[in-house]
């Protein structure tokens, strides 16, 4: 669940560094029964493939599922083939073929943001720092992935184009709002994605598809460096299927100019012998336990943790849970209102059942609906709840704190989707995913890790948090238990 748009800094150089730390290879995944990002990377480079011929198999492969999945909502593949049969592109990752979220600008291609309001928008002629860091890394990106309507909801099923499909059962959701992106990644048709996440729309959708998938830290990726208030919730990264894959990205996309916000992490390549203090949390915010299947991924996950010798301990939420919640949707309906105004500049019409899908709709008016001094004292507990999650760690002495991603494996489409009555929505919304928006209010990194399988053989994430600008502890970690119970080896049903 991501913004609209967000302000965009100037671009601070990739680092030398990082983009040499990138050419060192970490182990591949066990298992893997596709080549990742770094491996197709390697092969072009060893001249086992071109650039046009892993352009030209994606692109057969996207052609090949999409009437299926329905992950892409705009395709690229004339441009980027030629791109890719100009030469190998510069960059670590030279060549690897990637998609953009139809949420965020990509230069020549249309931004409709989900929405029958974006129809009309012309092709993008800018696109935000963190856009430009991916095409130095070399990626040639085939067009736009799908996203629910504003990125507002976890199931990716807008009116405008259409559900997106799991690959493991086409009849669930995908997960949202990076829900075509997780998609494509999932099935095979490329090996990352970019995906972005406002209230868990990286996690979300990695536990619904199986990937695994990393929110960073506020401020810690180029282009993002002015963000410092709750309101600067929305941050961008990746979707993959190795954890090497997502540490290569970041390093070559996390902000290591001298003025950054936090030291850079650099390229993680394997696990650390340190061991930590983990904090196992089981409950979501409104108090109750996840469905069975979900609660065994995640006590199993303590275990494993266990036997690799981490210290694992009960955990309570920091906060009083059903305010948190209650709070953090009259701040995303505050949003929704902001994206209805930019709508209005626009265009010059106001929200209508032709514009805008009844959820978007609902938001609004719950926005509108708010006592003047709602909004301002919901934003107050807000910022003390980022700061109640801050001294959690060190005041209860946990590193990590692992909890479910979501409170039930992939639900069937439709189930939180955009046409169910607000009132009827909201309520399940508070009970799916009220794991993952602490992160974004916090500015704290936060991954999904598939750990888990449901009773009906779906995926089932498990995350692990941390606070502010602790990445690496959490890439570190995240090789450890992808080598302890690998999941690369798994295949949807669905897939190229």
């Amino acid at each position: 669940m991501t913004k609209l748009t967000r302000r965009g800094l100037a671009a601070a150089p990739v680092a030398l560094a990082a983009a040499r730390a990138a050419a060192a290879v970490p182990s591949p995944p066990p298992g893997s029964p596709w080549p990742d990002a770094t491996e197709t990377a390697a092969r072009i480079r060893r001249g086992e493939m071109s650039a046009a011929e892993a352009v030209g198999a994606a692109i057969g492969r996207a052609e090949a599922l999409q009437p299926s999945l329905n992950f892409l909502v705009n395709s690229d593949f004339d441009r980027a083939l030629a791109k890719a049969k100009a030469g190998t592109p510069a960059g670590p990752l030279g060549g690897v073929p990637f998609l953009v979220k139809d949420l965020v600008d990509y230069r020549g291609l249309p931004t409709r943001a989900g929405s029958r309001s974006g129809f009309m928008r012309p092709p993008a002629t800018s696109q935000d720092p963190h856009i430009d860091a991916f095409d130095r890394a070399g990626f040639v990106t085939l067009g736009k992935s799908a996203t629910p309507e504003f990125g507002f909801l976890p199931t990716t099923e807008p009116l405008a184009f259409g559900p997106t499909h799991n690959p493991w059962d086409l009849t669930r959701s995908s997960g949202g709002s990076s829900g075509g992106a997780a998609v494509a990644v999932a099935s095979g048709v490329v090996p990352v994605a970019h995906a972005s996440d406002g209230g868990g729309s990286i996690r979300i959708p990695a536990a619904c598809c199986g990937l695994f998938g990393m929110k960073p830290s506020r401020a810690r990726m180029i282009g993002t460096r002015g963000q410092h208030s709750i309101a600067d919730f929305a941050v961008e990264h990746v979707l993959a299927r190795s954890v090497r894959d997502s540490a290569a990205v970041f390093a070559l996309t996390e902000d290591s100019g001298p003025d950054a916000r936090y030291p850079a992490v650099g390229l993680v390549t394997g696990p650390a012998k340190r061991r930590l203090r983990v904090g196992l949390l089981i409950e979501n915010t409104n108090g109750h336990a996840p469905r069975a299947d979900v609660l065994a991924a995640v006590r199993s996950a303590g275990k494993l943790l266990q036997g690799l010798g981490h210290h694992v301990d009960e955990a309570h939420w920091p906060m009083d849970g059903p305010q948190f919640i209650d709070d953090f949707l009259l701040f995303w309906a505050a949003g929704a209102v902001q994206v209805a105004d930019q709508i209005k500049q626009a265009t010059g019409r106001d929200p209508s059942p032709e514009l805008f899908e009844p959820f978007s709709l609902g938001m609004i008016e719950m926005a509108k609906r708010a006592p003047p001094d709602a909004l301002p004292a919901a934003m107050g507990r807000l910022q003390a709840n980022a700061l109640a999650y801050d001294t959690w760690f060190p005041a209860h002495q946990v590193d990590v704190v692992v909890s479910p991603v979501l409170s039930s494996p992939p639900p069937p489409l439709g189930e939180v989707g955009p046409n169910v009555a607000f009132d009827t929505l909201v309520e399940r919304l508070k009970e799916y995913v009220g794991y993952t928006p602490l992160h974004n209010i916090a500015g704290a990194p936060s991954m999904s890790l598939p750990l888990g399988v449901s009773e009906a053989g779906l995926p089932v994430g498990v995350m692990v948090s941390a606070r502010a600008g602790q990445e690496r502890t959490l890439f570190e970690l995240a090789y450890e238990l992808e080598a302890a119970q690998p999941w690369t080896q798994r295949v949807p049903s669905t897939h190229a």
